[in-house]
């Protein structure tokens, strides 16, 4: 399967369409004009139009990686 256009995997165009189609079943109005109305495809239409603006989270850094930059950056005593 081709990756959408924006999208580094299909597993994360999923995700990001199936959080925006909960939203709309919760109520959230569509941001474009559709003939469909099932939430999935509104979604997905929203998706291609570029109308749903996505971010991808940063992952925390471990305590080892954090302490490893800092002595790194440490001047060096004699």
């Amino acid at each position: 399967m081709k990756l959408m256009d924006g999208f580094d995997s299909n597993y994360r165009y999923i995700l990001v369409a199936a959080r925006r189609a909960r939203q709309l079943q919760g109520g959230a109005p569509p941001v474009i004009d559709t003939h469909s109305r099932k939430p999935c495809r509104i979604a997905q239409d929203e998706i291609r139009a570029g109308k749903v603006k996505w971010v991808i989270p940063e992952i925390p850094r471990s305590a080892v990686e954090v302490a490893s930059e800092i002595l790194e950056k440490a001047p060096l005593k004699d």
